[in-house]
């Protein structure tokens, strides 16, 4: 089994919604990803997932300067906003999930085989 990292990009054209969702849209926007991580557990593709806090709590290390600035790595008007770590046979497989995904979380989905550094198995 293969792993796939599938990376979930916000920003760009949908930065600024045209309006906040209510309460109730929100409460049923985050059943619809507790459904879709169950179903991926259930599969046995489910290996780990998260959202990342924003762009503006980040921070950049460069080199062997000591010192770390705030902000993100790069200008841009994307930015990682969450990732899934799947188990998924094939590449086409892992782009069967990606599309599912995209589908819950209404962004594009990166996705990219996992190369682990051999000294921690995830999963």
């Amino acid at each position: 089994m293969n792993q796939y990292m599938l990376s979930v990009h916000a920003g760009g054209e949908d930065a600024q919604p045209t309006s906040q969702p209510t309460p109730d849209e929100m409460q049923a926007y985050m059943q619809q990803i507790a459904d879709l991580e169950q179903e991926m557990d259930d599969a046995g593709v489910f290996v780990f997932g998260g959202a990342l806090k924003g762009p503006e709590s980040s921070a950049v290390a460069r080199g062997d300067s000591a010192r770390v600035v705030d902000g993100p790595f790069i200008e841009t008007k994307e930015h990682l906003a969450g990732f899934y770590l799947i188990n998924a046979p094939d590449v086409g497989a892992a782009h069967e999930w990606a599309t599912r995904v995209s589908s819950v979380v209404g962004k594009p989905i990166e996705v990219r085989p996992f190369a682990a550094t051999g000294r921690v198995q995830v999963g």
